[in-house]
This record gives structure tokens, C-alpha cells and sequence, in this order.
């Protein structure tokens, strides 16, 4: 049964209620035109707790489908085909936490289960809904790109580290710069260091290169993305929603009382930015594609395409690293 209200409340759940799920239950519970049905995890206790928090009922998995128009699932992703075809079958709307699955043969059949039943898979890219990102997203299309630089850097909140930052954080980017440009990857080299935990990557794109940098050993957190175009350079930080852009650098010799002096100039740009949480716009993007019946701004197929991206730089590095040490002489 595919259910798709246009005008009544939305009944909304989440499956894993982590701290990602749990940021996704207070948002469903402060959108106007959504209820917050229920939260389901595998630790009951945390299950009750989050559902104190946000005025709503821990129940089970079942329970939860058979209540839910739609859901988000934030379990760990070797669980995400599971749980989301259970979804998808019984009619439920998903949102799945990046990476869409474990592999990507897992992800195509989530893409051709949800396109079956009529119904909307989106998956979590949260950054595509970071304000800064929306405003560099309209300017893009007007600039002759030459190259862009990812940095994702810093140390997990809770200081520890339990996945590949390939994976769980260079992700993020791969989606970014394949949303951008819109163009065909023509090829990849990558680094990788600590145990998974420090990674580089350069991906070509027809005639644009990436630079993408994931790291959790770097202590200080870091989120910027950096443009540059032809006549121009863009500076994105993700943290603070904020967008630079220099134009026009040029020297310049001035003589003042019979003293020659130099100096640089260059015009800074700062393009109006409708700062927000990314989580809000992302599950009220979500929402709009429900009840409009509409594709979502993050599809299976871009969610499928990043992790292909993931799972080449991954392999690489690991290919790097089986390589025999060559010594310096």
C-alpha cells in the first residue's frame, strides 16, 4: 500500500534513535504539518528516552510501519537494506542515513523497490541542504570551474572513531561536487593513513579536478569547500554558513610624496545567505516530495553514485597500502 497524504497531517517515525536520530525526531516533532507518530531502536531504553524527550511513543518496528506515512532510518548501514526494504514494502515513504547501503548492488535494489511501489526514497546528503551550499548551487552554473578543494576535518564528538572517514565523512563531498557539476568522473587517485581515519582524494571531471580531504585526527573542526573559477574564487564555510567571493585580484604601484608603493586589491563578494538548519530544509524537502508526489532533491540514484564514488577511493587506498615501501636512498 503506497500512502501519500496531500493535505492531512503527516505521521511520521524514526528507526534508530542515535544521536542522528534523535535530531530527527525533534524536527519532526516542531514541523507544523507533521506528527510525530513514534520512535523505535534496538535499545529500549534509548527508545523511551527520546520518545520522553519529544512527546511522542517508543514502539516497535512493526508498530511503527503500520502508524508511519513516512520514516527516517538512522541505524548503522549494515543494516540499511533490511530495514529499508521492510520499509519500502510496506508502503512507508524512506529516508535513509547517507551512505544509502552497504553496496551499491544493495542500494539499486532499494532504488527499483521504492520506483515499484510509487513511492519517495531520499537519501540523507544533508549538506545539499546546508544554506551556504544552496546559494554556491545557483551560482555554479555561471562559472567556468577549474578546480574544488574539500576539507571535513576534526575529531568525532564523542572521541571516538568507529568508521572508515572515507565512508562516513568524505561522502558528504563526493555528493557535493557530483551535484555541482554534473559531469562524468574520468578518474581517481587516493591516500589514506591511521587506520581509516585520514584520507585524501583526487578526482578528475572531465576538465575539473576535485581535492577532497576527510580526517578525524585533525584537532579542530573544519568544513569548508573552496571554488575556483575562471574569473573568480568561492569560499564556502559549512560551519558558518557563510559564502566569499574575491574578484578582480590585481597589483598595483602607487607613488605617494615621491615614495612608490605596492599593494593587491581584490573585491570580496558576500552573497546573501537564508541561514537555517540543514536537518529542517532536509525533512521538509522531504515532506514537499511526500505529499507532492514529486522526485526528492537527493535521490536513490544520486545516493547510489556517491557511494560507487566511496567505495573507488576506498579500494585505492587500500591498494596503496599492500603496495611494497619503497626507501629513499
Amino acid at each position: 500500500m503506497n500512502r501519500t497524504p496531500s493535505s492531512r497531517t503527516i505521521q511520521a517515525g524514526v528507526i534508530g534513535v542515535g544521536s542522528m536520530g534523535e535530531n530527527h525526531a525533534r524536527v519532526y516533532r516542531d514541523v507544523p504539518t507533521v506528527d510525530l507518530a513514534g520512535v523505535t531502536d534496538h535499545d529500549d531504553d534509548v527508545a523511551r528516552q527520546v520518545a520522553d524527550e519529544y512527546d511522542t511513543e517508543p514502539v516497535t518496528f512493526e508498530t511503527l510501519l503500520d502508524r508511519c506515512d513516512v520514516v527516517t532510518v538512522a541505524v548503522p548501514t549494515r543494516a540499511h537494506y533490511e530495514v529499508v526494504s521492510n520499509c519500502l514494502e510496506a508502503g512507508v515513504h524512506t529516508l535513509v542515513e547517507k551512505p544509502i547501503a552497504e553496496t551499491v548492488d544493495q542500494g539499486r535494489r532499494l532504488a527499483d523497490l521504492a520506483r515499484k511501489n510509487g513511492l519517495v526514497l531520499q537519501v540523507g546528503h544533508i549538506e545539499r541542504f546546508n544554506p551556504a551550499v544552496r546559494t554556491v548551487t545557483e551560482l555554479i552554473d555561471d562559472l567556468e570551474v577549474i578546480s574544488l578543494e574539500a576539507e571535513r576535518l576534526g575529531p568525532p564528538i564523542d572521541r571516538t572513531a568507529p568508521g572508515n572517514v572515507v565512508f562516513d565523512l568524505m561522502v558528504h563531498d563526493v555528493d557535493i561536487v557530483d551535484s555541482m557539476l554534473d559531469a562524468q568522473l574520468d578518474s581517481v587517485t587516493a591516500m589514506g593513513t591511521d587506520d581509516g581515519q585520514y584520507a585524501t582524494a583526487t578526482i578528475q571531471y572531465d576538465d575539473v579536478v576535485a581535492s577532497l580531504t576527510a580526517s578525524r585526527v585533525t584537532q579542530k573542526k573544519v568544513r569548508k569547500l573552496t571554488v575556483t573559477a575562471r574569473d573568480c574564487l568561492v569560499e564556502v564555510d559549512y560551519l558558518q554558513q557563510s559564502v566569499l567571493i574575491h574578484r578582480d585580484s590585481y597589483p598595483e604601484y602607487l607613488t605617494d610624496d615621491g615614495t612608490r608603493r605596492y599593494r593587491h586589491e581584490s573585491v570580496v563578494e558576500r552573497p546573501r545567505v537564508d541561514n537555517g538548519e540543514p536537518l529542517r530544509h532536509e525533512l521538509e524537502a522531504f515532506i514537499e516530495a511526500v505529499r507532492t508526489g514529486s522526485g526528492p532533491v537527493v535521490t536513490a540514484e544520486d545516493g547510489i553514485k556517491a557511494l560507487e564514488t566511496v567505495q573507488l577511493i576506498d579500494s585505492i587506498i587500500a591498494e596503496e597500502k599492500e603496495k611494497p615501501e619503497v626507501k629513499a636512498r
